[in-house]
């Protein structure tokens, strides 16, 4: 007598068993991403003819979040049979073309999903979810738990019911991986191309999908052996806010693989913080004969020979796009360039400016995709050469030659170069503008005194020697610091209108204050910085005179800034008391010394004197052309000068311009 078959106890070693929780661990980024995960559930509503999906998710964890759509439903035993199969076959059970309800017959769609992965989306937000489907009025309902070793996944609660229409709606109990709704809004808006025949919406919001408007270009791609592919350029200044992300964007069957990039497989195309990057984008258009290529959660392509040349076909299509539109290119990254470096930029002469503009734009157009930073860092090395050279230190060997070494002048043009004249030329018209405009506007009763005079002077350190015209002076945190408590008590309330432009202005009430410094490494610690020399330039208000007392009150501001512990260092101070005039017995100059070492110099001086010694640093260049200036009013002059130098000219012209 046969012994009956009895079944196999769960420990029985001939079994297979899972480990808990194995579906959640291997659905990979759709268990662990709700932004994956939620754009699968969408295109699963997709695949099911849906043309109404509405997505909603709670404020807070322990809450219902929902996907509903209105596509064709299923009854029971279509449930048991697609859904509850692992790894379902599409293709072979249903076909690549979508469903639809009866009611939209001639509809017209290719379906995403092909590995039946992407329905299981909700665990990521918790170990069980609900479905409720219903199709020709008929609906039942499943609590899906993965709490079983004898299966992935299973059934825990069915039930049956009589709805109308048809449909499909999932719901779980938000546990982890709570989304934030507007986060999701705007990332479907980007994962599929817009349809009018499909609408989803967020928490009753509908999300505007992708209009791949804005379209300039097109060309077929060819690529041997592989199924074919479309290229477009896309100029986002015409598309919808949602259109694309910068970069080369993938789409295959209507859906975006990935997220856009410029980086393509391991190679940047260009670097995409340039302008053209941020204004123009790619699109690669792919039939559904690419889906087997596509990884099943759509955030990748698999690796493999067509992969790769879809990949090189882009590229070369991209750097095409790249030669065509060079000009744009050209122009929008050179001012880029000279815009990242304007403060160092707009003190160069025109001749200086030109050039650096000329250089810029010839190197974008010899290596079209060379990064912002290296173009940047190219033009700021340019401008310092040209410092180097430029009419500013030309001039400054030129003003030490005596008026008589003819020798020494004549050696010193025979070296020049044309550029050099006129970089000499341009720096010489600059300093003798200046020159009219202090002497126009110093003798002129109705001139405002503090908006043209004084920032007049105090930009231009060259006037008081030499040696003070170095782009190395400037403000600092340490002299702000210490300014603040020398002049705390004494500053005016009334505006200055450069303020911004120029921090190391002080307005007083009875004086205008620059202070600049110059700074250099510690002699007893290379690795710090001290302030080693400081200017001070005070210009007294109205027609004043320089007296005992406005020395005194110089000399003190010196003291007080050593005494203000705020310095970094024991600098060396010249302060420059301007006016009017110098009253009678009155010393011109005064040293300030501290254990018998001087600290600094105190020294009185006009406008008139300042203007005469410049004239004759220039070899008295203005007085053998005093008809250039003679029609020219003081405040002219003096609005051409601060307009140099506050606002460079950037030297670029449109193209197509000569």
């Amino acid at each position: 007598m046969a012994r009956p078959k009895t079944k196999p106890k769960a420990d029985d070693s001939t079994g297979s068993l899972f480990e808990e929780n194995y579906l959640v661990r291997t659905l990979g980024r759709i268990a662990q991403d709700p932004e994956v995960a939620l754009t699968e559930l969408v295109a699963n509503a997709w695949d099911a003819g849906a043309s109404l999906v509405d997505l909603t998710i709670p404020p807070t964890n322990e809450l219902a979040l929902t996907v509903e759509d209105d596509g064709h439903g299923m009854n029971a035993g279509q449930f048991k049979a697609r859904w509850m199969k692992l790894g379902y076959n599409r293709l072979k059970h249903q076909s690549a073309l979508v469903e639809f309800p009866p009611e939209r017959q001639g509809w017209r769609r290719k379906a995403y999903g092909r590995n039946g992965v992407g329905r299981h989306g909700l665990l990521c937000f918790a170990d069980q979810y609900s479905v409720e489907t219903w199709r020709e009025d008929k609906g039942a309902s499943f609590d899906i738990g993965t709490q079983s070793e004898e299966n992935p996944f299973k059934i825990e609660k069915e039930g049956s019911s009589i709805r109308k229409g048809h449909g499909t709606k999932l719901s779980v109990i938000v546990q982890r991986h709570l989304p934030d709704a507007d986060a999701i809004r705007e990332i479907l808006a980007g994962r599929f191309v817009h349809d009018p025949q499909f609408v989803v919406r967020v928490n009753g919001v509908s999300v505007a999908l992708a209009d791949q408007t804005g379209l300039i270009e097109k060309q077929d791609l060819q690529i041997p052996g592989c199924p074919p592919a479309e290229a477009f350029v896309v100029d986002t200044t015409r598309t919808a806010k949602y259109t694309l992300y910068q970069g080369i964007a993938f789409w295959v069957n209507g859906r975006l693989v990935g997220v856009p990039s410029w980086v393509v497989g391991s190679e940047a195309v260009i670097d995409g913080r340039a302008r053209f990057a941020k204004r123009f984008s790619i699109v690669i258009k792919a039939d559904d004969g690419w889906l087997p290529e596509v990884e099943q959660d759509w955030v990748r392509f698999k690796s493999g020979k067509k992969v790769d040349a879809l990949f090189e076909a882009a590229r070369d299509y991209a750097k095409k796009v790249f030669a065509q539109l060079s000009a744009t290119l050209v122009e929008e990254s050179s001012e880029e360039a000279l815009v990242k470096n304007r403060e160092d930029f707009k003190e160069l002469s025109p001749l200086g400016r030109a050039e650096v503009a000329s250089f810029a734009r010839d190197l974008v157009k010899a290596t079209p995709t060379v990064s912002q930073d290296v173009l940047s860092a190219a033009v700021q090395a340019l401008i310092t050469i040209e410092k180097a050279r430029g009419g500013a230190a030309l001039l400054d060997k030129l003003t030490k030659l005596d008026e008589s070494d003819i020798e020494g002048l004549d050696r010193l043009l025979s070296e020049w170069t044309v550029k050099d004249a006129l970089s000499v030329l341009d720096e010489i018209d600059q300093r003798l503008t200046v020159i009219a405009a202090i002497e126009k506007l110093s003798g002129d009763e109705s001139a405002d005194e503090l908006h043209t005079l004084h920032p007049l002077v105090t930009q231009a350190r060259w006037l008081f020697g030499p040696e003070f015209d170095s782009s190395e002076y400037a403000s600092n945190v340490s002299l702000k610091t210490a300014a603040a408590k020398v002049f705390g008590k004494k500053l005016s309330a009334e505006a200055f209108a450069n303020a911004k432009k120029r921090p190391d202005i002080l307005v007083l009430k009875d004086s205008t204050c620059s202070i600049v410094g110059t700074e250099g490494f510690d002699q007893t610690d290379s690795t710090l910085t001290r302030i080693q020399s400081v200017l001070i330039i005070e210009l007294k208000k109205g027609r004043s005179a320089i007296g005992r007392d406005e020395m005194t009150q110089a000399d003190g501001y010196i003291q007080d800034f050593l005494e203000s512990g705020a310095l970094e260092g024991t600098p060396m101070f010249r302060a420059f008391v301007v006016g009017h005039e110098i009253a009678a017995k009155t010393a011109a100059e005064k040293v300030i010394k501290e254990d018998d070492v001087v600290r600094g110099r105190v020294q009185a001086t006009t406008y008139h004197q300042l203007t005469r010694t410049a004239n004759k640093r220039l070899f008295r260049l203005k007085e053998r052309i005093p008809a250039r200036y003679e029609d020219v009013t003081g405040a002219d002059l003096s609005a051409k000068v601060m307009q140099t130098a506050s606002q460079a000219n950037l030297g670029l012209q449109a193209p197509g311009k000569d």
